[in-house]
């Protein structure tokens, strides 16, 4: 119960830093994300900042738009607002997307219309019916 708590303080501490970076051209690097959530440095760049990256998948899970733009400089992640910045950022995450279900139409031999028809009609069977 108490690392569920602890996850949650974390969560309103990324929520709380990301507001005051809107925007990709305002994004916080992850090391000072860390750094703010957390009050010192990750011990390691990737294994050390596992689990604030989990609680940004969280937080777009639950439907805040988490961007994250990557730059010679460094990039970084920011809050997508409403207007350009969050079509921006729906744009890019349909866009992985359609390459994803692409490749998959690829390894299965059919065209990416057909899998995606085959999807959606999955997709309606799976819902329930009154």
């Amino acid at each position: 119960m108490q690392e569920r708590r602890h996850s949650e303080q974390d969560k309103y501490k990324v929520l709380a830093v990301l507001s005051r970076h809107p925007g990709p051209g305002r994004a916080i690097s992850m090391p000072d994300l860390y750094r703010a959530v957390y009050g010192g440095d990750p011990r390691t760049r990737i294994n050390g900042t596992r689990k604030l990256r989990s609680l940004i998948t969280q937080l777009r899970k639950e439907g805040v738009a988490v961007g994250s733009t990557a730059t010679r400089s460094g990039g970084g992640y920011y809050l997508a607002t409403a207007g350009s910045d969050l079509a921006d950022y729906c744009r890019r995450l349909r866009s992985q997307g359609l390459k994803k279900l692409a490749l998959e139409a690829k390894i299965r031999k059919t065209t990416l219309h057909k899998l995606v028809g085959e999807i959606q009609l999955n997709l309606q069977a799976e819902v329930p019916h009154d």
